[in-house]
């Protein structure tokens, strides 16, 4: 079987319980990215924790690369080359934690009062261990396929866009 890259959904009816299986989520098989949600009992909303695996790797593999093409340039070219690797890698890190945060807008409104959701960006093989690790913590789990779940958030961000631009046009005239 081939492995399948899913958006995993352990929902907490009760908000106690994901810290323990959010610490162990880190641990699954082709774990890419995950996020705690939780929403207090009044509905207001707050990203807990969120961990991704390789952070800060972009950063310095490309400070590095550049930093040996910057040895043609001697030893300032060393450290221009360093400082404009990491620059472009930081670029792409900062990307992608913007592109997180808008599948996070998405995920919100599934989130019970006075409970909590950890996502999972994961690659799978077998749903067994997610499946496992939500049984163990009492949380149901819902899947939502990668490619179907990147259309949602740019359904949102396109909305998002067509209402500030509604906004813009009504505050003109």
């Amino acid at each position: 079987m081939s492995d399948q890259h899913n958006l995993v959904l352990l929902t907490f009816p009760d908000a106690a319980g994901w810290p323990a299986a959010f610490a162990e989520a880190q641990h699954l098989p082709g774990l890419r990215m995950a996020a705690a949600l939780e929403r207090d009992g009044d509905g207001v909303l707050e990203v807990k924790d969120t961990f991704t695996r390789g952070a800060g790797v972009a950063t310095v593999g490309s400070g590095l690369l550049g930093g040996l093409v910057g040895l043609l340039g001697g030893p300032v070219g060393v450290l221009l080359g360093f400082a404009a690797g990491a620059a472009l890698g930081n670029a792409a890190e900062e990307h992608s934690a913007t592109e997180a945060g808008a599948a996070l807008i998405v995920l919100s409104p599934r989130v019970p009062d006075g409970g909590a959701l950890v996502a999972l960006e994961v690659r799978e093989a077998s749903p067994g261990p997610a499946d496992e690790l939500a049984a163990e913590h009492g949380a149901t789990v819902e899947r939502i396929d990668e490619h179907a779940f990147t259309e949602q958030v740019r359904a949102a961000e396109r909305k998002a866009e067509e209402q500030r631009e509604a906004e813009q046009k009504a505050g003109e005239a």
